[in-house]
């Protein structure tokens, strides 16, 4: 077991980290704020879902997801649809539109870790990888499926699987 001395400097670390995300958080398009990008991303990763599934790996309320959905419906990246198996819930899926913003910022995201981690080697981004997969998994992290292409600032790495409702 790791030492009290190296639990604080972690504890220092995950706090240093936010200043990452709010870097990654500024190449974020002006038409697509943070909730956005979330939930394109996870429709990316998992495919077509119930909103109730949608909120839960955002790990917010249903009135924030609801919120985060209608932002991204106005803009036509996303549609809804009821659910055949639940008239009272809502399908969202991606559309091709969608898919394009998603591409468009996994595209920047991958720029920007590249340019910053331009001096690690390869091992070393894939040593981080495993270890932030194992931290998220200690923690129970449900999201964790695996990378497809980059996440949008401080997001899940997406994949697409379908979701279960």
């Amino acid at each position: 077991m790791a030492a009290q001395a190296q639990y604080e400097e972690l504890i220092r670390q995950f706090s240093a980290f936010g200043a990452v995300k709010r870097e990654l958080g500024r190449i974020l398009p002006s038409d697509c704020p943070s909730g956005s990008a979330a939930v394109l991303t996870l429709l990316g990763r998992y495919g077509d879902m119930r909103m109730s599934k949608l909120a839960d790996l955002l790990a917010v309320d249903m009135s924030v997801t609801s919120r985060h959905v209608a932002h991204v419906a106005e803009r036509g990246w996303i549609e809804r649809s009821p659910d055949p198996a639940d008239k009272r819930s809502r399908i969202v899926r991606l559309t091709p539109e969608g898919e394009r913003k998603l591409d468009e910022m996994s595209r920047e995201t991958t720029r920007l870790l590249s340019e910053r981690l331009a001096d690690w080697s390869d091992e070393e981004v894939a040593q981080l990888t495993r270890l932030m997969t194992r931290l998220r998994a200690s923690f129970d992290d449900c999201r964790d499926r695996g990378p497809l292409r980059p996440p949008p600032p401080g997001l899940v790495p997406t994949t697409r699987t379908p979701a279960s409702t």
